[in-house]
């Protein structure tokens, strides 16, 4: 039944919510934004989050009777309890069932990156040049790694609540520790930061990953940080493609934007991929910043 669609993404700094007019249609009710004030602790968070819900119910004149809600981290299925947030007052809190208890309805939760993939598979890249497409992954590359899966156009998250979650997966010793307590993982490598600091490491200069990139041409180190990207982007993704040989691939976060990934990314991952071809497209992200507040709706 199409529906008017109630939708949170709750970011370290901001929390962003939307009412849309349904499934199908991504048409605009309400949309507010209010800060997390996340240092205020975890009953503030809650409290946040309740007030974006009541101003826009009041915005677009309509009571929600559930809502989506894209969460860094994610919530365990059989413990009931947050985990593996950034925003670390979270973690360890029975997030889901408060701001159920509190909200009054049914709450959907997922990953940040589950929203982003979910709302690209329905709403976004993906119905341009695959309507009919089953299985979609979506991933983000930016300050960190993280991964979606959409199978048949709703979240896959997992009996654990991690399905998708590619950055933790390891990938070679050179990236060293990582914040999770693993050594090379994915995120250690490909992440912005983990390139920019290969890239000082080399030079002894700081500098960000868009200006690294644009002096490929004239800059040895930045040459050397370009090929590590393609080599491991493709590395890593291949397993994605031999693990669950999805329709399409959206790439999304500030790495994502490198037009290489697309050409040179994609040939690298070809190489590790157990098939004589690579048929998975791979595609641009579409929604932009309403990728994450979309999904969450769609939840």
């Amino acid at each position: 039944m199409n529906q008017p669609l109630f939708g949170i993404d709750l970011g370290g700094t901001k929390i962003e919510g939307v009412v849309i007019a349904s499934r199908t249609d991504p048409s605009v009710i309400a949309r507010l934004r209010l800060p997390t004030e996340s240092e205020k602790g975890y009953e503030h968070i809650i409290g946040q989050i309740t007030r974006v819900v009541a101003m826009l119910e009041e915005s677009a004149g309509i009571k929600a009777t559930k809502i989506g809600i894209g969460v860094p981290g994610n919530n365990d299925p059989v413990l009931g309890v947050h985990k593996n947030a950034n925003t670390t007052c979270l973690n360890g809190q029975p997030f889901k069932a408060d701001l159920a208890k509190r909200l009054g309805i049914e709450v959907n939760m997922a990953n940040d990156a589950n929203c982003f993939a979910v709302a690209e598979a329905n709403l976004g890249a993906v119905p341009d040049v695959l309507p009919n497409a089953e299985v979609v992954f979506g991933v983000i590359m930016g300050t960190g790694v993280g991964g979606g899966l959409v199978v048949n156009r709703r979240v896959w998250n997992g009996r654990q609540g991690i399905g998708g979650e590619w950055g933790h997966n390891f990938l070679d010793a050179s990236g060293g520790k990582c914040y999770c307590g693993l050594t090379g993982c994915v995120e250690t490598i490909i992440s912005g930061p983990a390139l920019e600091r290969f890239y000082h490491a080399q030079t002894g200069t700081k500098k960000k990953l868009r200006d690294i990139m644009d002096s490929v041409e004239t800059d040895e180190a930045a040459r050397a940080t370009k090929e590590r990207l393609i080599y491991f982007f493709g590395r890593a993704i291949s397993q994605i493609v031999n693990a669950i040989d999805p329709d399409a691939i959206i790439l999304g976060g500030g790495v994502g934007n490198i037009d290489a990934l697309y050409t040179e990314g994609v040939a690298e991952a070809a190489k590790y991929v157990f098939n004589s071809r690579l048929d998975t497209l791979f595609l641009k992200p579409k929604l932009g910043d309403s990728a994450g507040v979309f999904g969450a709706a769609l939840l």
